[in-house]
């Protein structure tokens, strides 16, 4: 699949794998990959910049825990990112149905197409 596909929905996608609760950044990017069947691979370098993006804008806060001597930044939801998940998930709905209305249209009766 093209990178650029992932463009223009990739807070969604951040914002809908932390639904469920606390994840790192290598534990997201397994969620979008394996919800994805393997088909969306993120890397660190497109995440942590939108993580950081998505926490100045209230709609993510992150914690640091130890895991042995490493430590690692978890990251959840705060409520304005479940409202912000929601309108995501709105606007998707909508962009597929206008899209899927363009690439296969319904054939109106009368019409030869």
């Amino acid at each position: 699949m093209k990178t650029d596909a992932v463009r223009g929905h990739l807070d969604g996608l951040l914002l809908s794998v932390l639904e469920s609760g606390p994840l790192h950044g290598y534990a997201i990017i397994t969620a979008v990959s394996e919800r994805s069947n393997g088909v969306l691979e993120l890397r660190k370098g497109t995440i942590y910049p939108a993580l950081n993006r998505l926490e100045r804008l209230g709609l993510l806060r992150s914690v640091w825990e130890s895991v042995g001597e490493r430590r690692r930044r978890c990251y959840e939801l705060t409520d304005a990112g479940r409202r912000g998940l929601a309108a995501e998930r709105t606007t998707w709905r909508e962009f597929t149905a206008a899209i899927g209305s363009v690439l296969e249209p319904t054939p109106s009766p009368g019409h030869a197409t």
